[in-house]
C-alpha cells in the first residue's frame, strides 16, 4: 500500500476539500486528456488548499491513474448495471476506491467522503446508497482485488499492452508495466561533486553522475540548494541526450522544444549560448525562471521551430520532440490513459517536419541530437532510420558506453540510445527504481 503524504492530519484526511480537488481533477484529465500536472496546477490555485490538503489530493490523482485498469476492473465487477454512464459518478467511485485500496487513508473516511460529495450534488444525489455499498464492498474484498489485479492486463491499455508484446515481448512488456507500478524516484542533475550532493541528500549516485533520492514525501523546495540553483530535478534518462550534444564553452547551441528546461541547464552549465526554442510562452517563462534559480543565462524564443529562420546556423541543436510521452508513465501515470493508438501518427509526423527543420539550423561539421520520451518505435527508430534516408548529408555518430556511465545495455545495435523503464542503473533498486524510456540518437553534418 502506497503511503499518503508525509504529515496529513486527521482532519485533512476526513475532510471534503482534497477530495473535491481530486475529484475535479481526474473529471478534467479523462474529458480533456490534458496532462494532469497542467489540470492540477490549475484547479489547486483555485482550490486554494493548504499544503497538506493539498498534497493529499495530488496523491489520490495520481494512485488513480497509475492503478486505473484495476479500479474499473473492481467497480465493474461490483456495479450490476455496469460502468457509471456519468463520468463524475464514476470518477467519484474510483477516488473512494484508490483511497482504499492503495493511499493509507482510513477506509471510513474515503467511504465517507464520497458519499457526503454525492449527496451535496442535485445529479449525483440518487446515487448516495449505491456509493456507500460499493464502496464499502470494496474495502472489504481489498485483498482479493489486490491478489487478482495484473499489471500488463490491467493497468496498461489494450493498445499499448499489444505494442509492447509485440515491440519488446511478452516477459519485456510485463516488466515494464510492472516498473509504471512502482512509480519513479527523484533524480537530480547537480552542478558540483555528485557523490557530495548524495551524502548531503541522503541519496546514491547513479553510473551516468544522476543522483537519485528515495521516492515519495519529499518537498523539493526545502531540499538544501534548491535555492542556491545547486541541482535540478530531473530524471536520469532525460539527462542523457544532452550529454551526447558535448557541448563545450563558446558554442551556439540551439535548444528546440526547450520546456521546463532541463536540458537547456545542461548545455548552458557547460559555458555554450544556448537558444531555448518553445511554442509555449508559459513554459518558457517557467523555463526562463529556473534559469534565473539556476543563476544561468540563456537566450528565450517562445515560437513555433518550424517558422524559425533557415538562416540561424547553431554548432549543435538538440531537438526533444513532442511526443506520446509513453516512456514517462512511471512518472505521470495519466499519459497511459489520454493517449491513444491514433496520436503516434499525428506526431511522426509533426517529428518527421521537426527533424526537416532541426537539421537545416545545423552547420557543417554541427551535430543534431534528436530524442523523445516514447517508447514508440514510429517516434524513435523508425523516424532515425528515415532521416538517414532523407539527409545523407548526415552521418551517424553512434552512442558510445562510456557517456552514458558504461551502461552499455541502454545502446542499440545502431549505436543509438534507448531507455526502458525497467532499466534499472542500480542494482537491487526497487520501489521508485528504473527510468523513464528514452530514445536518442546523434549526427554530424558533412563538411561543406
Amino acid at each position: 500500500m502506497d503511503a499518503g503524504p508525509q504529515g496529513a492530519t486527521r482532519e485533512g484526511a476526513a475532510g471534503l476539500g482534497p477530495r473535491r480537488l481530486a475529484w475535479a481533477v481526474v473529471v478534467e484529465v479523462l474529458r480533456s486528456r490534458a496532462a494532469l500536472d497542467d489540470v492540477f496546477a490549475r484547479l489547486a490555485a483555485q482550490a486554494a488548499l493548504p499544503p497538506r490538503d493539498e498534497a493529499l489530493a495530488r496523491a489520490i490523482a495520481v494512485v488513480l491513474f497509475r492503478r486505473f485498469g484495476t479500479l474499473r476492473r473492481a467497480l465493474l465487477e461490483r456495479l450490476a448495471k455496469g460502468w457509471p454512464g456519468d463520468e463524475r459518478f464514476a470518477a467519484l467511485l474510483a477516488i473512494g476506491a484508490a483511497q482504499i485500496l492503495f493511499l493509507d487513508v482510513p477506509d471510513h473516511a474515503a467511504v465517507d467522503t464520497a458519499v457526503r460529495l454525492a449527496a451535496g450534488d442535485k445529479r449525483l444525489k440518487p446515487f448516495v446508497s449505491l456509493a456507500n455499498a460499493v464502496l464499502r464492498r470494496i474495502a472489504r474484498e481489498r485483498r482479493s482485488i489486490l491478489d487478482g489485479s495484473d499489471a500488463l492486463g490491467d493497468d496498461t491499455p489494450d493498445w499499448l499492452a499489444r505494442r509492447w508484446t509485440e515491440r519488446f515481448g511478452a516477459a519485456g512488456a510485463r516488466a515494464i508495466a510492472e516498473a509504471h507500478r512502482r512509480g519513479a524516484a527523484l533524480d537530480l542533475t547537480v552542478r558540483g561533486d555528485p557523490h557530495a550532493w548524495a551524502e548531503r541528500l541522503g541519496g546514491v549516485v547513479l553510473p551516468t553522475c544522476s543522483v537519485r533520492l528515495p521516492a515519495g514525501g519529499i518537498s523539493v523546495r526545502e531540499l538544501p540548494g534548491y535555492g542556491d540553483g545547486a541541482w535540478w530535478v530531473q530524471d536520469a534518462a532525460a539527462a542523457l541526450p544532452a550529454r551526447l550534444v558535448a557541448p563545450r564553452p563558446g558554442e551556439r547551441i540551439a535548444d528546440l522544444c526547450a520546456a521546463p528546461g532541463g536540458k537547456t541547464a545542461q548545455l548552458a552549465s557547460v559555458g555554450a549560448r544556448v537558444l531555448a526554442v518553445d511554442r509555449s510562452a508559459r513554459r518558457l517563462q517557467r523555463l526562463a525562471e529556473n534559469m534565473a534559480r539556476l543563476g544561468l543565462s540563456v537566450e528565450t524564443t517562445a515560437a513555433d521551430v518550424l517558422g524559425l529562420p533557415d538562416e540561424s546556423v547553431f554548432d549543435a541543436v538538440l531537438l526533444d520532440a513532442p511526443c506520446t510521452a509513453t516512456g514517462t508513465i512511471r512518472r505521470h501515470p495519466d499519459v497511459a490513459w489520454t493517449k491513444r493508438d491514433a496520436d503516434i501518427g499525428q506526431l511522426a509526423d509533426l517529428q518527421r517536419r521537426l527533424l526537416d527543420k532541426a537539421a537545416a539550423l545545423v552547420r557543417p561539421g554541427g551535430r543534431l541530437v534528436y530524442c523523445t520520451c516514447s517508447l514508440e518505435p514510429e517516434e524513435g527508430a523508425d523516424q532515425a532510420e528515415a532521416f538517414r534516408a532523407r539527409h545523407p548529408h548526415f552521418a551517424c555518430v553512434p552512442v558510445e558506453p562510456g557517456e552514458i556511465g558504461g551502461l552499455a545495455d541502454l545502446v542499440t545495435g545502431t549505436g543509438d540510445l534507448r531507455t526502458l523503464p525497467c532499466h534499472s542503473p542500480v542494482a537491487g533498486e526497487g520501489r521508485g527504481g528504473g527510468l523513464d524510456g528514452f530514445f536518442a540518437v546523434r549526427w554530424r553534418r558533412h563538411e561543406a
